[in-house]
């Protein structure tokens, strides 16, 4: 099989429970950075990656080989985020317009000191969460079509596929997605636009006030050192390709140790079983 995840499957089907623990640790973190992209915040993601890949166990009996394994497992995680409930920051209802405005409110004055011994870090931390909030103010289709494409960088056809739309379609949603970020991140990205006011840095203390970033329990950065932080930068690129740079800058996630063992927990109990 050109696929090696297909023998896994099938293995797994059979009743080969190491197959299936193998399988749900090689589709976690993606299952996961998908989650986690879709919906801001880490344990809304975990828990709903838990979820999805609960959903793929139990259909692995309708698994036909028609598409890779990865991308059939990418369609259940789809049609799962596109349906599931709204997620705590879902909950507040960005939108662009709103979001600007906080974004044009809540900045530190540009010559503020910048002396914190975890400046970088928080940098870092202000920065993915807030390009991860500006994927929120995209409807669910669109943000789907959005890390699909630009963040996984999945062909068209395949990321056609794994939203069950035709290509053309795909490349429709996918265009106005680029255009409504690229519209806002000119008005409002520093990191796009000179002429913005935005900096990461001056988001930091009003962050930190409004309770949006805990110093001492970071959601999206691991506590290393500040070099280390400063080197996962934006490459300077041309617009177009400068924007999708900077989505693909955030970090590729390792799923949480604990959703593996949940899952298998879940399996164990006999709760569930593999559908025919």
């Amino acid at each position: 099989m050109s696929d090696p995840l297909q023998a896994l499957v099938s293995r797994a089907v059979e009743g080969d429970r190491s197959a299936l623990d193998d399988l749900v640790l090689r589709l976690q973190d993606r299952i996961y950075n998908l989650a986690l992209r879709m919906l801001w915040h880490p344990q809304d993601a975990e828990d709903a990656a838990q979820e999805i890949l609960l959903k793929i166990v139990v259909n692995l009996g309708s698994f036909r080989g028609e598409s890779a394994v990865a991308t059939w497992a990418l369609r259940i995680a789809a049609n799962h985020l596109v349906q599931a409930r709204r997620s705590r920051v879902e909950a507040q209802e960005l939108t662009f317009s709103s979001f600007g405005e906080d974004l044009a409110r809540a900045l530190d004055p540009p010559n503020a000191p910048a002396d914190r011994p975890d400046q970088a870090l928080l940098e870092r931390e202000v920065k993915i969460g807030c390009t991860h909030a500006m994927l929120l103010c995209l409807d669910r289709e669109h943000r789907l079509a959005y890390i699909l494409g630009e963040v996984f960088e999945l062909p068209g056809e395949e990321a056609a596929a794994v939203i069950g739309i035709s290509a053309a379609a795909y490349r429709k949603r996918l265009s106005r997605a680029r255009t409504r970020l690229r519209e806002f991140m000119r008005a409002h990205c520093g990191l796009v636009s000179d002429a913005a006011a935005c900096r990461c840095s001056r988001r930091i203390t009003p962050a930190i006030a409004s309770g949006r970033v805990d110093p001492d329990r970071l959601l999206f950065v691991q506590r290393t050192s500040a070099a280390d932080a400063v080197l996962a930068g934006t490459a300077e690129m041309d617009e177009l390709h400068r924007i999708a740079s900077i989505y693909r800058a955030t970090p590729d996630y390792s799923a949480p140790a604990r959703l593996a063992d949940a899952v298998r927990t879940l399996l164990e109990s006999r709760q569930f079983r593999l559908l025919d």
